[in-house]
């Protein structure tokens, strides 16, 4: 698999689409900071890593969904760069999704962060993607 992050993104699509309460995906540092920002927040419910000795572990991601209407937190999830073109900002010219009402996830020097992280600690890196 040449991007792990992009099928990352489509097995929590997949999962939305198909209505699914809990997706398992493999992880690695990376999916689990991104988990960790979708967390907080607040579009998913709960996450927990499972690692087992000596292989690659699982994260179980517990989806969100509208309680009356069924549905879900996340309306989006569209990957920005690629492992065949990176895009790169810096944090005068970070993106603002739908004009503040979504979040683009950034890896940056200080870590995996959302824009307006990322803005607040003048800090620019990789844009990974944007949710909303």
């Amino acid at each position: 698999m040449t991007d792990p992050i992009s099928d990352f993104l489509t097995r929590l699509r997949n999962a939305i689409k198909a209505n699914h309460r809990i997706v398992e995906i493999p992880s690695s540092g990376l999916k689990k900071e991104i988990t960790k920002v979708l967390f907080e927040k607040g579009y998913i419910l709960n996450y927990k890593f499972e690692d087992i000795v000596n292989h690659q572990g699982t994260i179980k991601i517990a989806l969100k969904y509208h309680p009356v209407t069924k549905t879900s937190a996340i309306k989006s999830l569209e990957r920005i760069s690629r492992p065949g073109l990176r895009k790169y900002t810096g944090a005068e010219t970070m993106p603002r999704v739908i004009n503040g009402m979504g979040i683009a996830i950034v890896t940056t020097s200080k870590g995996v962060m959302t824009d307006k992280e990322a803005r607040n600690q003048n800090v620019g890196g990789e844009v990974l993607c944007y949710v909303y």
